[in-house]
């Protein structure tokens, strides 16, 4: 064999990862419009015996090329991953449910059975959904775990096709004896607005199995933000809850502050740019303080929260041993960082019932201490009443007083 052809055999390999049941062709940036184009891909595919996870992201791939691929797919019996994600780059979007068609087509003959399907950054609408209908409700997703469909521009009307294709998907697995268990949802950017969501919601409390969901930067406002947060309920193993720059406001914050009562496994709470507001801060630190034991994060950045009640979360997030990364950035973040400081370095003991400030510092720590924190309360006092008020409604208290009582100095004797 030539050097050359050694050089370009032993260049294909390392791109082309071989090895623990996966073949990989992510990141090649491969045209692939026909037969002939994907002739050598095809041979792989084949040949790979035990084949249990194809990477086909990064490249461009046409109908007449993912029928060919399909047709070597279809005696792959063990393929459980298909990480399918930015693979239709620069085709006309009516070509793409047809080759998902085939693609899917070839699974549910070969009788794989999949844990995880990625199709993310795959712009192709509902009548893209529409070409993985079939697929979903096929057995070949009764087991599906992970379903990454991130940016896709699936809209309302591909929501509430992927709604009712997973709703399909359970009832005929669950008379089969096995309900599908789906662990991991992610959907962002894909303009689901509140139909959308509400109808993924009704599929999702049917599940009842979801552990992570992200529906980040879709439109989505209270009625819908309502519909997610009554689902969140029915699913008790839920760690991870991303809604990420949608709209709550009052009515959709407290909605969700009930939900995350139920969610004792909860790790990763994303709410950031979702405008919960004041009144929906002081809903969400009176469930920090009740529960919600391993909350790792917790991201309620530009959400138009004012400094008494980003005193109460901070308050609420102290006796939080697994705390990792709480986010209040915003208008206020500046100020609201002396809230953090007031709490956490100046008086640790303000989230203890029965603390009392230390008794042991001389009378000169006293007055220093009221002289740093004179400014504080000054810019505070103005908007006291509002927040106490609210704060009432919540059943938010700290060492069972009001917010005001918190929010002078601590006297350090």
């Amino acid at each position: 064999m030539a050097a050359d052809d050694i050089g370009q055999l032993a260049d294909a390999l390392s791109r082309t990862h071989v090895g623990d049941g996966e073949l990989s062709y992510q990141g090649r940036g491969l045209k692939l419009d026909n037969a002939e184009s994907v002739a050598g891909l095809v041979t792989e595919i084949a040949q790979y015996q035990g084949l249990r996870a194809l990477r086909l992201e990064g490249n461009t791939i046409g109908v007449e090329a993912a029928q060919a691929i399909a047709k070597a797919l279809e005696d792959k019996d063990q393929l459980q991953k298909c990480h399918w994600s930015d693979m239709f780059t620069g085709r006309l979007r009516a070509e793409i449910p047809t080759a998902l068609r085939s693609l899917g087509s070839a699974i549910t003959s070969a009788g794989a059975r999949l844990s995880e399907l990625d199709l993310s950054d795959n712009a192709f609408g509902p009548d893209g959904v529409k070409g993985i209908e079939q697929l979903l409700m096929s057995p070949s997703c009764h087991s599906l775990k992970v379903l990454r469909l991130n940016n896709c521009g699936m809209g309302i009307g591909g929501g509430k096709i992927l709604a009712e294709a997973l709703t399909e998907c359970h009832r005929r697995s669950s008379a089969l004896g096995a309900p599908l268990s789906l662990r991991v949802f992610i959907a962002g950017r894909n303009r689901l607005e509140n139909e959308g969501a509400s109808a993924l919601a009704k599929a999702f409390k049917l599940l009842g199995s979801l552990e992570e969901l992200h529906v980040p930067q879709n439109g989505i406002n209270h009625p819908g933000i309502r519909a997610l947060a009554s689902a969140m309920q029915h699913n008790p193993h839920l760690r991870v809850l991303n809604l990420n720059d949608n709209t709550f406001t009052k009515r959709g914050a407290l909605a969700m502050a009930q939900a995350l009562r139920h969610l004792k496994n909860i790790q990763v709470i994303n709410f950031g740019d979702c405008l919960v507001r004041t009144e929906g801060a002081m809903a969400l630190s009176a469930v920090l303080r009740e529960g919600l034991p391993i909350l790792k994060e917790l991201n309620l950045s530009f959400g138009e929260i004012t400094e008494p009640a980003a005193l109460l979360l901070a308050q609420a997030v102290l006796n939080k041993p697994q705390m990792e990364k709480v986010d209040l950035n915003g208008k206020h973040s500046d100020r609201i960082l002396k809230v953090f400081y007031f709490c956490i370095i100046i008086y640790p003991n303000c989230s203890d019932d029965e603390g009392e400030p230390d008794d042991e510092d001389d009378d000169d720590d006293n007055e220093t201490d009221e002289d740093d924190n004179e400014t504080f309360e000054d810019e505070e006092k103005e908007n006291l009443d509002e927040e106490e008020e609210h704060s009432k409604e919540n059943g938010v208290n700290c060492n069972g007083n009001s917010p005001s009582s918190k929010l002078q100095s601590p006297v350090r004797k």
